[in-house]
C-alpha cells in the first residue's frame, strides 16, 4: 500500500516499520507465507485430539482462535514476527501419552495444560526460568527435541498404513500396495519433493495434492468447503481442576512446562537470529514474547486445545522479509479467517479405511512423517563422543518412541545423565536442580 496514506502511517507508527527497514506489502506477504507454512495444523490438531476423545469440530475452532490470538499478541506486544499455534509434539504428548496411555480424562489433561502454561506465566516474571533452562544440558534438550520427533515420525508412519502393529515384533510393515496406503506415500513423496526444493507451503500444498488425488480415487468425499464455525461448546472452560496434587500429575505438568520453554526458546532465538532482531547476544522483549506463548497456552486450554506456543515456522515469514508483529497480526487474521472452512478441514483430515477395518489418515500423514523429521535433525548437535552427554540423549531418544511415551523418555534421560557423570567422576557438572529432578522422577516411579 503507498506509504502516505493514514493506514500506512498509522501501522508505521504501530510497528516501527521503517525503524525496521520494512513496509507494510512486505509484512502482509510475510504473514501470508508463515500461515500457508504452518497452516497444516487446523487439519492435524483435530485429528490428534479426536483420538483423546475431544469434538473434533470444537477442537478446530478451539485451534484457530487461540492460533490467531497467540499470533495477534505477539505482533502487537512484542512487536514480533513470530507467529503461534498448537505445538506439534506437545499435541501427541496431551492424546496418545497423557489420556490414552496414561488415562487420564481429557478435561483433567486440559487442566494440567492450564497449570503449565500459569507456572510459564510465573516463571517469566521471574529469574526462576533462567535458572530452569540452565539447569538442563544442552545434549538432552537436543536428545528430547529428536525423540519426540521420532515419536511424532511413528505415529505419522501408523496413519499412513505404512507401519502396522504386530506382536512378535511390536510393528511391521503395512499394507503398503492398498490403494489408501499408496494415497499417503504419494502425499509424502510431493510433500518431500517440495521441501526439497525450498517450496513454501510445501506441508499445505501437498495435503491439497494429496486430497485431490483421494478425491478422484474415491477414498476421499468433499462435503464442503464454507460454513459458520463449529461450536466450542463440547470444550469450552471444559477444564476438571479437581484433585490436581498427585505424582503423576506433577510430572505431567513438569513435562509440558519444559517442552513448551525448550519450544520457545529455541524458535525465539533461531527466528531472532535469523530476523537480525537480537542486540549482543539476547533478545529485546523476550520476556514480552514469552508472557504471549503463557497467556495463548492458558487461553488455548479454556478454549479446548494442547499447548500454544511460537512456531519456528515463523522463519519462513522472516525469509519473505517479515521483520515487525504486523507478519504475526496478518498471520493470526488469517486464522480467524480459517474458522470458515471447517467443511473443507474436516474433508482434507478425514479418516480412510483399509481392508483390516484399520483407520488411516493418509492426507495428513505425510505432514507428521516430514515434521518429525525435521525435529529429529537436532540430534545432529549432540557431543556423541563424550558417554555421559550422548548416552542420555539416546535413551532419550529411545525410550520415547520404543515406549510411546515422551515423559517417560525425559525421565530416562533425566535420571541417566547425573549418575553417569557420577560414574565418570564429574559429577560437579550435574547442575543441582537436575539432581532434585532426577530424584523427583525415581519417586514418582517408586509411587507407581
Amino acid at each position: 500500500m503507498p506509504a502516505h496514506t493514514p493506514l500506512a502511517s498509522m501501522l508505521d507508527r504501530v510497528f516501527d516499520l521503517s525503524g525496521r527497514k520494512t513496509d507494510a506489502r512486505t509484512e502482509l506477504a510475510a504473514g501470508l507465507t508463515t500461515f500457508l507454512t504452518m497452516a497444516y495444523i487446523i487439519f492435524v490438531q483435530p485429528q490428534v485430539l479426536a483420538s483423546a476423545g475431544m469434538d473434533p469440530g470444537a477442537v478446530f475452532t478451539a485451534t484457530c482462535i487461540s492460533s490467531a490470538l497467540g499470533c495477534i499478541l505477539m505482533g502487537l506486544w512484542a512487536n514480533y514476527p513470530i507467529a503461534q499455534a498448537p505445538l506439534m509434539g506437545e499435541n501427541f504428548f496431551f492424546a496418545y501419552v497423557v489420556v490414552s496411555g496414561m488415562g487420564v480424562a481429557w478435561p483433567k489433561a486440559l487442566a494440567l495444560v492450564f497449570v503449565s502454561g500459569c507456572v510459564f506465566l510465573a516463571l517469566t516474571l521471574t529469574r526462576l526460568r533462567e535458572i530452569l533452562i540452565n539447569s538442563v544440558p544442552q545434549a538432552l534438550k537436543f536428545g528430547i527435541a529428536s525423540g519426540i520427533g521420532l515419536f511424532v515420525a511413528l505415529i505419522g508412519l501408523k496413519e499412513a498404513g505404512v507401519v502396522v502393529a504386530n506382536a512378535p515384533t511390536l510393528v511391521a510393515l503395512g499394507p503398503v500396495t492398498s490403494k489408501p496406503v499408496l494415497l499417503a506415500l504419494f502425499g509424502l513423496a510431493v510433500t518431500a519433493g517440495l521441501m526439497a526444493r525450498k517450496t513454501r507451503g510445501a506441508i499445505l500444498i501437498g495435503m491439497l495434492a494429496t486430497s485431490a488425488l483421494g478425491a478422484a480415487l474415491g477414498l476421499i468425499r468433499l462435503t464442503g468447503v464454507f460454513s459458520a464455525p463449529p461450536s466450542l461448546a463440547p470444550t469450552l472452560f471444559r477444564l476438571d481442576l479437581g484433585g490436581l496434587l498427585t505424582w503423576n500429575n506433577f510430572s505431567i505438568v513438569l513435562i509440558f512446562l519444559f517442552m513448551t520453554l525448550f519450544d520457545t526458546l529455541g524458535t525465539l532465538v533461531g527466528v531472532g537470529v535469523q530476523a537480525g532482531l537480537m542486540k549482543d547476544g539476547k533478545l529485546p522483549r523476550a520476556s514480552r514474547a514469552l508472557l504471549c506463548d503463557a497467556v495463548a497456552t492458558t487461553a488455548g486450554a479454556c478454549l479446548g486445545t494442547s499447548t500454544v506456543s511460537s512456531y519456528i515456522e515463523s522463519a519462513t515469514g522472516v525469509a519473505q522479509g517479515g521483520r515487525t508483529g504486523l507478519t504475526a497480526v496478518t498471520t493470526g487474521l488469517l486464522f480467524l479467517l480459517s474458522l470458515f472452512f471447517s467443511p473443507l478441514v474436516q474433508s482434507i483430515g478425514g479418516s480412510v479405511a483399509l481392508g483390516s477395518g484399520a483407520l488411516i489418515h493418509p492426507v495428513t500423514a505425510p505432514a507428521l512423517i516430514l515434521v518429525g523429521s525435521l525435529m529429529a535433525a537436532t540430534a545432529r548437535h549432540i557431543d556423541w563422543d563424550d558417554a555421559t552427554e550422548g548416552l542420555p540423549a539416546f535413551l532419550t531418544m529411545a525410550v520415547i518412541p520404543f515406549t510411546f511415551n515422551i515423559a517417560d523418555g525425559i525421565a530416562a534421560g533425566f535420571i541417566s545423565y547425573p549418575l553417569l557423570k557420577f560414574c565418570a567422576g564429574r559429577g560437579k557438572q550435574t547442575p543441582p536442580l537436575l539432581w532434585a529432578l532426577a530424584v523427583l522422577f525415581l519417586l514418582r516411579y517408586a509411587c507407581l
